[in-house]
């Protein structure tokens, strides 16, 4: 596919990288949520808090290095590198907007190139979410994306087709995980409030999660944990929901779904449905929670209240395990706020590995900050904004070495910033 199919913003450098609290030249008058989806941009005040210690520094952690503008015009509402990639291999991302998910490689040297743009079939499709995995027989990357219509696409890069269509969820999809060790196990969270877990391998439903104690409203965000065994989810009912894999149960359930052969069943696959979550809280957020990931043992999430919340489940002291799910106490560790982001579906992105969060707002601004693992309060803030960079940042995506930071936008533009050399993460 030819690269009229984006509209290259590199234009000479007019870019303002700024430190601390300094604001952005622009404003937007952008205030609503995702199109063909409810909006809010209800402000909740929070009481009690404790917020980073952001340290000061000399100048930005990345530096602008160009954006294109995709020429659907629509909002890109999700951002993924392929991290499966070896370190000598291509640095590879895509983006999910319109009915389209546009796959772009970040040269070495700087730049954006167009890959591979697969569109939907349907046209009212609206693509929320993208994530990447490869196929275990041939090693071909895989790129699943959902949306709106709550159908997930499995999508054989190379060859620029659907390999996979998944329908379960009565409703839009509003993110995709895959497992972090299982790539054939993909993870989704919906507005029909459940979280399903599928095989893409032999096409199956290996588990619903909802239910009599699940979400009782849309699942926003889930996410796998480092080994693959628990599940973390929130969504617009203000509440944060862990989920256990390890049980026989399950184990048994994700074997069999390796197996299974629907050609050869005369049966389905006899999916198990989870009601009850292992632990539960509403204390963290008092409003929708779009956005969750894990930190080792710790949480990260947000909410429309302009902090990003690092927690744990139960005392500081205590393990997951000695957590009972009746027990909704949590600890707080640390807050990293900043401005301007009163809407929901804007999603952080994190770099486990590196340990650096970042997040856009409203202004097209970007915060990033660099954590310290002595010192979890203590982190290193700095900001990103450039003067044309003007519309509600909807996620930012890390390659995995950190060395390159993407986000997408309202506007439709995709943005590339590159760590300085002298930045050490």
């Amino acid at each position: 596919m030819s690269s009229d199919k984006v509209k290259n913003g590199n234009e000479p450098e007019e870019s303002e990288e700024s430190c601390g609290d300094e604001s952005a030249s622009y404003t937007t008058n952008s205030t609503t949520s995702r199109s063909k989806s409810p909006s809010s941009s209800t402000r909740s005040k929070r009481r009690g808090r404790r917020s980073t210690k952001s340290k000061p520094k000399s100048r930005a952690a990345y530096k602008y290095d160009t954006h294109v503008k995709e020429n659907h015009g629509a909002n890109i509402f999700g951002v993924a590198f392929n991290t499966l990639l070896g370190k000598d291999e291509p640095q590879v991302f895509a983006t999910a907007g319109s009915n389209r998910v546009t796959v772009y490689e970040c040269p070495r040297q700087g730049g954006m190139q167009l890959l591979h743009c697969y569109a939907d079939p349907d046209p009212d499709e609206v693509f929320y979410t993208c994530a990447w995995s490869y196929d275990l027989k041939t090693s071909s990357p895989l790129l699943a994306a959902a949306g709106y219509r709550g159908v997930i696409r499995v999508i054989d890069v190379e060859q620029n087709e659907a390999v996979g269509n998944y329908i379960g969820h009565g409703q839009a999809i509003n993110e995709l995980k895959f497992h972090p060790h299982k790539l054939q196990l993909l993870l989704s969270g919906s507005k029909d409030h459940a979280i399903r877990l599928w095989n893409i391998q032999s096409h199956v439903c290996i588990a619903i999660l909802g239910g009599v104690e699940g979400h009782r409203d849309e699942v926003l965000s889930i996410d796998f944990n480092m080994r693959g065994d628990r599940i973390v989810s929130s969504g617009m009912d203000h509440s944060l929901k862990l989920w256990c894999l390890n049980t026989p149960e399950f184990h048994h359930k994700i074997e069999l779904s390796s197996t299974f052969s629907q050609e050869k069943s005369t049966l389905p696959f006899p999916t198990v449905t989870k009601h009850f979550p292992d632990f539960s809280t509403r204390d963290i957020h008092r409003n929708y929670v779009d956005c969750v990931q894990w930190f080792g043992n710790f949480v990260l999430s947000k909410s429309c209240e302009n902090a990003i919340v690092c927690w744990k489940p139960g005392q500081l002291h205590q393990s997951f395990e000695q957590v009972k799910p009746s027990d909704s106490s949590c600890t707080i560790i640390a807050e990293f706020e900043y401005d301007e982001c009163e809407i929901w579906f804007v999603r952080f992105g994190f770099n486990p590995w590196q340990k650096v969060i970042a997040l856009g707002n409203q202004q097209g601004k970007v915060y990033v900050w660099e954590l310290d693992p002595s010192d979890p309060e203590g982190a290193h803030m700095t900001t990103l904004h450039n003067s044309r960079s003007v519309s509600t940042v909807r996620q930012i995506a890390f390659s995995r070495d950190a060395s390159v930071l993407v986000y997408v936008c309202d506007d439709a533009t995709v943005w590339r910033w590159n760590r300085r050399q002298t930045t050490s993460i």
